[in-house]
C-alpha cells in the first residue's frame, strides 16, 4: 500500500508501467480523434504552474515529462501544497476541499436513502466530535436489494477535485491518512461489499471493476483530476492488498486504468465542455454565397458500461439528466 498521501507519478511509473500514460488521457478528444497542442492528454486548466514555463500554460497537455523525475514533486494534493497556494487557489478558482467527516455524513445520507428505513447507518455511526464509528459486521441489504445491486448503483461526485467524496484515502483538509477499513467514500463502500461478498480473487476483481464502471466524477483543473484518478487507482490496489494480502495481478492493471481515465473525465461544469477545445463547424449560405467555417466548443463524452459489448454507447453528458440506476438484481 502507498504509504504518503502524495502518489508520486515515478512511484506508478516504475510499479505499473503504462498506468500513468493511461491515467493521462483524455478520451474525449482519444475517441473523437481530437488534438489540442498535438496531444489527447488532459490539460493544466490551472495558472498555478504558468510560471514554470510555456509548457505548463493553463491550455496546455499534462505530459508525462513534465510531472516525473525532476518534476516528480510539481502535482501534489492540496494538503500537501502550502497555505498561500491553497488560499491563492481558493481565491481564484473557489477551491475548497471538504473535510472527510462532511464527505462521510454525506454519504452515510445517500446510502440510508438506498438502504431505506430499518438500515440505516449500515457502514459507520457518526460522532459528535466529527470522527465515526465504523461497523465491521457484514453489510445487510433489504429483501428487495442485494450486495450486486448497491455495487452497481450509479454514484458520482460533481466537481470532484481530488475526489474526496469517492475515495477516502486521506483527509482531503488535514491530509490525515485514513485505514483501509475505516474510509467512508463511495468507491471505498463498493469496494468493502465487494470484499465481503467474494471470495476468489477473479470474482473480486470481476466485482471490483463493475464497482470503478458505476462510479463517476468531474473535474475542471487537470492537476486535481490526475489526482483523483491516482487517488482511485492506489484505493482499488488498497482493498485487493487488503483482501488477499498480495499485488493485483498485472494483467488486471491496464484495465482497471482504463476505467478510471473514462469515468473521472476533464470538463468545464458550467458548459459541459472540455476546456479549451474546439472543432471546426462548417455551415452552407444561400447558393451564393460561400461555404463558412465556425468553431464550437467540443461537449464531454462518457462511457455507458451498461450497454452490451455490440451496441456499447458513447453518451453525451447532460448535467439536468441523471444517471439511472440498472434494473438489475
Amino acid at each position: 500500500m502507498c504509504d504518503t498521501i502524495d502518489v508520486l507519478e515515478d512511484y506508478i511509473e516504475s510499479r505499473w508501467p503504462g498506468v500513468l500514460e493511461e491515467l493521462l488521457l483524455d478520451h474525449t478528444k482519444h475517441h473523437r480523434k481530437l488534438t489540442s497542442h498535438g496531444s489527447c492528454n488532459i490539460v493544466w486548466a490551472t495558472d498555478s504552474y504558468a510560471g514554470m514555463g510555456s509548457d505548463f500554460a493553463p491550455e496546455m497537455p499534462i505530459l508525462k515529462h513534465l510531472i516525473t523525475k525532476e518534476n516528480g514533486y510539481v502535482i501534489q494534493p492540496r494538503a500537501a501544497k502550502s497555505r498561500e497556494e491553497q488560499t491563492a487557489r481558493t481565491k481564484d478558482k473557489a477551491e475548497v476541499f471538504t473535510p472527510s467527516w462532511v464527505c462521510n455524513a454525506q454519504n452515510n445520507l445517500v446510502d440510508n436513502a438506498w438502504f431505506g428505513c430499518g438500515l440505516e447507518n449500515q457502514f459507520n455511526i457518526e460522532n459528535p466530535d466529527h470522527t465515526w464509528t465504523t461497523n465491521h459486521e457484514p453489510i445487510k441489504f433489504p429483501d428487495s436489494k442485494t450486495w450486486r445491486s448497491y455495487v452497481r448503483a450509479p454514484r458520482m461526485e460533481l466537481t470532484c477535485g481530488e475526489a474526496p467524496y469517492l475515495c477516502s484515502r486521506y483527509d482531503a483538509v488535514s491530509g490525515q491518512q485514513i485505514p483501509v477499513e475505516d474510509r467512508i467514500g463511495l468507491l471505498d463502500r463498493k469496494l468493502r461489499v465487494v470484499s465481503e461478498n467474494t471470495t476468489t480473487s477473479g470474482d473480486w476483481l470481476e466485482w471490483a471493476k463493475i464497482a470503478l464502471r458505476s462510479t463517476y466524477g468531474y473535474e475542471y483543473q487537470g492537476d486535481s483530476l490526475l489526482i483523483a484518478r491516482e487517488t482511485a487507482f492506489i484505493t482499488f490496489i488498497d482493498f485487493y492488498q487488503q483482501k488477499f494480502g498480495r499485488d493485483v495481478p498485472q494483467q488486471s492493471i491496464p484495465g482497471i486504468a482504463y476505467i478510471i481515465s473514462w469515468n473521472l473525465w476533464q470538463m468545464d461544469g458550467l458548459t459541459g465542455c472540455v476546456p479549451y477545445l474546439k472543432e471546426a463547424q462548417y455551415t452552407q449560405g444561400d447558393l451564393f454565397a460561400a461555404v463558412q467555417q465556425e468553431s464550437k466548443d467540443v461537449q464531454c463524452i462518457v462511457r455507458d458500461w451498461s450497454a452490451s459489448d455490440k451496441t456499447r454507447q458513447i453518451t453525451v453528458f447532460q448535467s439536468n439528466k441523471p444517471f439511472v440506476e440498472p434494473n438489475k438484481s
